[in-house]
């Protein structure tokens, strides 16, 4: 249990980390951190650093295993099963491909033109975005781990929830017939070295760094400006725990805003440590990384109307009923 809570604190929370960045604002910037100033750098400083050096590591880790499941094996095994089973392993499979909403798009084309259910290419669809390894191992060092699992599941079951209904819908006619017709060439597996692997996983660390270090600086930044600057009494008259309409205005929020869930982490935890519900938090994120207007226009070049509709609509009713879950429950998980 010692060894445990020393990784937990040490490794995942980097609380050395935050000590060194308490001592570089004192001693060479000369910032009291308990000031608003002062405050807003150390948070700004070891947020950044922090979710640099673990997304980096945990990037690295991901990639090297997925470099033994190349799109072909990947889609050989999932066509192997069929209903809700195949919607399970289809939204398994989204929590190991670290991308946003518009990266799995491609990928959604490569596996409903090679035949896989729509359904279950919805369920990746939802879960990739929302409920990558990289994110719950950041969810845990930013909250605890009881809550980073139940987002898991509850991410899990929103994208077998979801694809199961759009499977049993019956909703292929309302895609576009292009992506059934851009039928893929499969290649004979390349066999990798060790080397090659590694080769792999570095260029995905620093081909997703480029993709989110923008949002991940300007997310940290507003979290900082929220903890340190916003006052708890007004976050609080607008989204505090005790307003019902915290989640669905959390909900709409997000839909506007396109940031991976990287950079959504910091305002989240900002908000929460205002006294803002853990379930307004995550509506907000869950918005942010699966609704956001980009995906949703890349969406609709694949989809029509009806389909795109329904699939907002029950991505958006399954992100409300976790947000007022997780408001009436989250007590239970935070320590």
């Amino acid at each position: 249990m010692f060894i445990f809570q020393w990784l937990n604190d040490e490794v995942l929370k980097m609380n050395w980390l935050s000590n060194l960045i308490e001592k570089l604002v004192t001693g060479v910037f000369g910032l009291d951190i308990h000031s608003r100033l002062g405050g807003s750098v150390h948070f700004y400083l070891y947020d950044v650093i922090k979710i640099f050096i673990l997304l980096s590591v945990l990037i690295f880790a991901i990639s090297y295993i997925q470099s033994f499941f190349p799109p072909e094996r990947t889609r050989e095994i999932l066509g192997r099963f069929n209903g809700i089973t195949a919607n399970i392993l289809g939204a398994l499979l989204g929590t190991v491909t670290p991308f946003c909403s518009c990266s799995s798009i491609p990928l959604f084309i490569g596996f409903t033109s090679a035949g896989l259910p729509i359904g279950v290419t919805f369920s990746f669809l939802i879960s990739s975005p929302l409920v990558d390894l990289a994110s719950v191992l950041l969810l845990a060092s930013i909250f605890n781990w009881r809550i980073a699992l139940a987002y898991v599941v509850v991410g899990l079951v929103l994208a077998v929830i979801g694809g199961t209904i759009i499977s049993k819908a019956k909703l292929e006619k309302y895609v576009e017939p292009f992506v059934f017709s851009n039928k893929l060439v499969d290649l004979p597996e390349e066999s990798l070295t060790t080397a090659d692997r590694l080769a792999f996983a570095k260029q995905q660390v620093l081909d997703i760094i480029k993709k989110v270090w923008l949002y991940i600086l300007i997310g940290v930044g507003i979290g900082a400006a929220i903890h340190n600057w916003i006052p708890a009494s007004v976050i609080s008259a607008v989204l505090g725990q005790d307003k019902w309409y915290s989640v669905p205005l959390a909900t709409i929020v997000g839909v506007p805003m396109y940031a991976d869930i990287f950079g959504t982490l910091p305002i989240a935890e900002a908000l929460v440590l205002k006294g803002v519900g853990i379930g307004t938090a995550l509506a907000f994120m869950m918005a942010v990384t699966a609704l956001s207007l980009p995906s949703m226009i890349l969406l609709k070049n694949v989809v029509k109307t009806k389909l795109l509709v329904i699939f907002a609509g029950i991505v958006t009713v399954g992100i409300l009923i976790i947000g007022f879950t997780f408001n009436a429950f989250g007590y239970l998980l935070i320590t």
